[in-house]
Parts: C-alpha cells; sequence; structure tokens
C-alpha cells in the first residue's frame, strides 16, 4: 500500500514531539574527533557538522597531542625549525569557518588540545580560575561552582574547549558589567609562539591587561599562537531567575534596547513567520534564592536518531515539493512544542513547573547534554552529527551596532510581509535569536554595545541542490552585512559574510601588527584563514558558487539556471543579488534541447 505524504508529514511531526519527551532520559554518544589520519601520511581535519563551507575536504600532513604547555613548545619548535605551517584544533570542533585548516602548500601539522585538560587552578582569594587551553567549558564551570564561585559569560552550548572558545569571540547575553563576551572576562593567556634559533624555535610568553598584545590575543582566530593556559576573572556564586515571556512581534525593534537595559543576561527569541517573539527575562538572584533548576536548551538535548532523521526526511520532502505549507505546519509545532515545554528550562530534576525558573548559574548560563555522555549509545545522538544524517544546516550570525539594528529588523519584516510563509523554514530551526554584546577592548571584538542574531537554515545534501526560498535568506544575509554593516561572529556564517571585514574593524591595523610581531613567517596563516580576515571575495566565480554562499551572484550562471534559480535583485533591499526561482524559467530550462 503507498504512503501519502501528509501521512509522512504528520508521522515526522508526530517524533518531533516524540523526541523532546525521550530526551529527558535518553543518553547521547560523543560525536566523532575532528582529526582522522590514514596510512598515507596524511591526516583529514573536520568540523563536528561533518562539512566545511566550500565542502572541500582538509588535510594536514601529521597532528600532535600535547598534555603539557612543554610539549606544545616542543611542536611548534619542530615546526619552526622544519618550516611546517600550523594550526590548532580542539577536541570539540564547533568552528564553521576553515580556521583551523592549514595551508595546502607544503607540510603542516596540526596541534590538538583535545588532551591538554588536565589542569584547573581555581585562585579563591583573587576570585580567578586557570586552565589549560583544551579543557572544557562545562567541567570549567562545574570545578568553579563547587568552590562558591561563578564564571559570569559563557556560549550558550557548552561543547567547546576554553581555549576555542576565547580565540572566536564566543558570547552569551549581557550589556551589564564587563557584558556577555567571554573574552572580556580574561585575565591572562599564556600563549606558545614560534622564535628565533637563539630562543630555542619557539618560547612561552604570558599576557595580561598590562600588555600591548593583550587585546589583539583576546580573539586571536589561531593566527598569532597556540593557547596554552586561560586566566578568568570570576565573581561570587549566584543564582538566575528566568521567565520566558511569548509576545506578539509587533514592538520588537523598539523594546530591544529597554529589556537589555532591564535584564542582566536577557535575549529574544523572534519567530518572523510566526508573527512571535520569545523575551527571556533573566536576572541573577541571591544564592539563597528557592530553587534548583536548569537550563537544558532543547536544541542540544540528547535526540533519538530516529526522530532526527525524521525530521531531517520530512525537510527534504517539503523542499522537493516546494511544499511551503508543510514547512509552516513545522515551523508551527515547533514554536507549540518549545513553549510547552519552556524551551528545555527545569524547576527541579526534569520537570518544568512554571516560572520563574530558579538555578545555580553553573546550571542556568549553558547546556550541551548531547555532548557529555558515553560512546557505547547507539540510539541518540546530537540532532546535527553528520554519522546519523540527521539536521543539517547553515548558521548566519550577523553583530549588529545597536544604533543599526531597529532598521534590520524593520527591512526584515517589509520582507516578512511582502511573503511570510518564506520565513518559516528559519522557525523550523530556533528562529533567529538575538543577544546583547557590550563594547570590548578586543581589536577583533565588539567597538560599540552591539545585538548578535544567530538563524539557521535548511542546507542540502548537494552543494548544487536549490533550496526552497533561497533568495529570501541571501537577501536577510546581505541586508545584514552590507546594507546595516554588521560584523560576523569569526567561529560561524559562509564565506559572503566576511567581504569586506578588515573595514569593520577600526583597530584591525593593530591586531595586523601584533600578528607581525608574534607570528612574522606566517606560520599560523593559511589561505583559508586569510580569506576570512581579508574577507577578499574570489576574482573568478565558479558557476553555482552562490547556492552556498560561496560568492554574490552577479550572472544567473552563479546559481542554477537549469532548475530555474537565476541571479536577481533583492525585493526589499534592492542592492542584493539573489538566486530566485522563477516556475517559468524552471519549465523553460526541462525543454531547453541541447
Amino acid at each position: 500500500m503507498a504512503v501519502s505524504r501528509r501521512f509522512l508529514r504528520r508521522l515526522a511531526l508526530i517524533l518531533i514531539l516524540v523526541a523532546g519527551w525521550a530526551a529527558t532520559s535518553a543518553v547521547a554518544r560523543q560525536p566523532a574527533p575532528p582529526v582522522h589520519c590514514g596510512s598515507a601520511a596524511r591526516c583529514a581535519v573536520s568540523n563536528a557538522y561533518g562539512a566545511w563551507g566550500d565542502r572541500m575536504e582538509c588535510w594536514a600532513s601529521a597532528v600532535v597531542y600535547p598534555t603539557t604547555e612543554e610539549e606544545i613548545r616542543a611542536a611548534v619548535a619542530r615546526a619552526q625549525q622544519s618550516c611546517q605551517k600550523v594550526k590548532v584544533v580542539s577536541g570539540f570542533s564547533h568552528t564553521i569557518p576553515k580556521l583551523v585548516c592549514p595551508s595546502s602548500v607544503g607540510e603542516s601539522i596540526v596541534i590538538s588540545t583535545a588532551k591538554l585538560n588536565s589542569h584547573i587552578e581555581v585562585d579563591v582569594e583573587n576570585r580567578r580560575v586557570t586552565a589549560d587551553s583544551g579543557v572544557g567549558l562545562r567541567a570549567l564551570i562545574d570545578k568553579v561552582e563547587a568552590v562558591g564561585l561563578s564564571l559570569v559569560a559563557a556560549p550558550y552550548w557548552e561543547g567547546v574547549s576554553i581555549g576555542g572558545m576565547v580565540s572566536t569571540g564566543s558570547h552569551g547575553s549581557s550589556w551589564w558589567g564587563r557584558g556577555g563576551a567571554v573574552h572580556d572576562h580574561l585575565v591572562a593567556l599564556r600563549l606558545v609562539v614560534p622564535a628565533a634559533r637563539a630562543r630555542g624555535f619557539a618560547e612561552i610568553i604570558e599576557l595580561d591587561g598590562g600588555d600591548e598584545a593583550f587585546n589583539a590575543a583576546k580573539i586571536s582566530l589561531g593566527l598569532l599562537d597556540v593557547i596554552s593556559k586561560v586566566t578568568f576573572s570570576l565573581e561570587p556564586a549566584f543564582k538566575r531567575s528566568i521567565s520566558l515571556s511569548f509576545r506578539d512581534d509587533g514592538r520588537l525593534q523598539d523594546e530591544f534596547m529597554e529589556l537589555a537595559g532591564a535584564h542582566e543576561f536577557a535575549d529574544i527569541t523572534w519567530y518572523p513567520s510566526q508573527h512571535s517573539a520569545v523575551y527571556r527575562l533573566d536576572d541573577r538572584v541571591p544564592r539563597n534564592s528557592s530553587g534548583d533548576g536548569k537550563n537544558d536548551f532543547l536544541g542540544f538535548q540528547n535526540l533519538p536518531i530516529l526522530s532526527s532523521k525524521a525530521v531531517r526526511f520530512l525537510e527534504k520532502a517539503n523542499e522537493a515539493a516546494r511544499s511551503r505549507s508543510g514547512v509552516c505546519a513545522m515551523a508551527a509545532v515547533e514554536l507549540a512544542f518549545k513553549r510547552l515545554m519552556a524551551n528545555g528550562l527545569k524547576s527541579d530534576g526534569n520537570l518544568f513547573l512554571g516560572y520563574p525558573v530558579v538555578g545555580h548559574q553553573g546550571r542556568m548560563q549553558t547546556s550541551g547534554s548531547c555532548v557529555n555522555s558515553p560512546a557505547s549509545d547507539v540510539l541518540n545522538a546530537c540532532a546535527w552529527d553528520p554519522s546519523i544524517r540527521g539536521l543539517f544546516f547553515f548558521e548566519t550570525t550577523a553583530i549588529f551596532p545597536a544604533s543599526t539594528f531597529r532598521g534590520f529588523v524593520t527591512d526584515v519584516k517589509k520582507l516578512r510581509d511582502l511573503r511570510p510563509e518564506d520565513f518559516c523554514g528559519v522557525d523550523v530551526y530556533n528562529g533567529l535569536l538575538i543577544r546583547f554584546i557590550k563594547a570590548s577592548l578586543a581589536y577583533l571584538g565588539q567597538p560599540e554595545d552591539s545585538v548578535a542574531v544567530d538563524f539557521n537554515y535548511f542546507r542540502a545534501d548537494e552543494p548544487s541542490t536549490p533550496r526552497l526560498n533561497q533568495d529570501v535568506w541571501e537577501e536577510v544575509e546581505q541586508m545584514a552585512f552590507f546594507k546595516h554593516r554588521a560584523r560576523p561572529h569569526w567561529g560561524k556564517n559562509r564565506r559572503v559574510a566576511f567581504h569586506g571585514v578588515p573595514q569593520k574593524y577600526p583597530n584591525f591595523s593593530e591586531f595586523q601588527a601584533v600578528k607581525m610581531m608574534l607570528d612574522p613567517a606566517g606560520m599560523f596563516s593559511s589561505e583559508w584563514s586569510d580569506e576570512i580576515l581579508l574577507g577578499k571575495e574570489a576574482a573568478d566565480k565558479e558557476d553555482g558558487c552562490a547556492m552556498e554562499g560561496l560568492c554574490i551572484c552577479s550572472e544567473d550562471r552563479h546559481c542554477n539556471p537549469r532548475h530555474g534559480y537565476r541571479c536577481k535583485p533583492g525585493l526589499v533591499y534592492q542592492e542584493a543579488r539573489v538566486c530566485r526561482y522563477s516556475a517559468s524559467a524552471a519549465t523553460a530550462s526541462i525543454h531547453q534541447t541541447c
């Protein structure tokens, strides 16, 4: 008996709900390591998503796993002596751009910090913690909380090393105090840098706020050194109180600054297709406040592999059928489920008992239960684990000066109102997550109080396969980075987000000067990292390059004209150039003869 598409759609939607229920007790497996070495003296370097932005493989000649600072120094010295290129990768590797990919020319090594994770020292009196750069964020937080202190800033995803999250500018959400960016809570860094023969080809240096290079090293992108140890400032332990307020999005552009000023850790999740915004009212409260809740964000929970595969199946079916109504049905169910489950907030144990949810800072600031689990489990995994062929998506993160963010929201609303159903695809994931980042002294940090917007959207299995509503997300992306001059998150984004990026950072030349001082021969640079740092668009655009954000189209061949996608102006931002589908163009292509 044939199974109808409607039945499969309903089945997948049910499985979304089942996944959330099963996540309360499931145990997920650890993701695969990011470096794999074969017998041909070559090592493949990947990220946690199993695909780089250009989908090309990344290779190194060898990988080393130091366990001490001295072993790092020895590895860098050998590379310096042999004129090898060096890149550093963590045991997690969630960076989306190819910052950890060595040069494709000549010999290269990758230094993995996966085993550099044995040392965490808390100085209770001075409220500081020093740890090896390979230490996982969760291990650091637990150690600090155990002695009555709290780390104030952290990214929402805990599956990162502390060295990796510092070097890529990871952040939470806050304009209060020192702000929500992790690097702005740094006290000191210990680094291994190349050196002259007389100094043993490599040396260990320590930087703090009194050093000229400290503001460059805070966000280094792995281009200056190997971070060996990190020291953060801490505060007396406290709790957080969180309530989620589900509202109409009509006044979002007028309320975001008020929210950030009223609540220390506030954020907003905006679901444009649903005309809904979820305001997180999030504040610190005294440590003796009643409550032992935790934040176990639904998207980072332990998910049955079957449900992740079913959601992916449904996404692909809707894309193939060009079914906007199917995508919008998924978006509506997702939002309803998140409202029912408080998006993973749990009052006590595994239950949500109502707002506010109060819990210790260490349990409320970050989450990622799917990454902390034994490898023996074969039934559950992170939803994006490439080995299960589950979710596969793009992630765009634009960081706006607070003064320009209102204009961006207004433009997105104009585009949404023209084609409301086209925005359902982003709401199937987590809508547009809006967070607040305080001005920073870091040369590659935010030069003024800023608003960060993250959004995920469907990525096809094959790079040439067009996406439903592709033009909408290309227009939003270009609107953000070019019309409203947003800066990219260094650890996320497609290639186009980095076009012209040096001009967006007032202290970019100062960063380059420190780079030349610490790494004059460019040991830590590659064509891939230069592409991100220098933000240059390729002179020769290949056919289909706009399909995955490798270029901005200027001719139809940069899209997929055979499937009816041609290069067109934006609908609201006329200067944008996007790959838009035309049914008539698709029909003409089908009937075209050679």
